[in-house]
């Protein structure tokens, strides 16, 4: 019985698992929005949340603890000054999870994994008033 096994294995050896959900956490720090299987997706947005916990932390420990899963300074130093900050009023929910529709090819159920508050997009200048 699997009472209180948490997890989705994947069907991949626990190396492969964690590497694969290392990359995908990486790739939807770095740009925001990732797509990938809804099972991938489930599994992902668990990460991803307890990764932006941390991050609204903001302790040297947390720190810490986040570049163990990411690796990158340079990905941590933006979870902590332009992600986190972000959901400081949010108790929770910080990903989303849209079912995009079949793959092409094999027909898996893709997913848009993405964090619910955007970054403000930067002005280009453009509209009305410009010239």
């Amino acid at each position: 019985m699997r009472h209180l096994k948490a997890g989705r294995k994947l069907n991949r050896t626990a190396a492969h698992r964690k590497a694969l959900l290392r990359n995908l956490l990486k790739a939807l720090v770095l740009r925001e929005q990732v797509r990938t299987t809804d099972a991938k997706a489930k599994e992902l947005r668990r990460w991803a949340d307890r990764l932006v916990t941390l991050g609204k932390k903001n302790s040297v420990h947390t720190r810490r603890l986040a570049f163990s899963y990411l690796g990158s300074r340079k990905l941590v130093q933006r979870l902590f000054d332009e992600v986190a900050p972000r959901f400081q009023g949010r108790a929770g929910g910080y990903t989303r999870v849209l079912k995009i529709g079949p793959r092409r090819g094999d027909a898996a159920p893709v997913s848009l994994v993405e964090f619910t508050e955007r970054a403000s997009a930067p002005s280009t200048g453009g509209g009305a008033g410009s010239v």
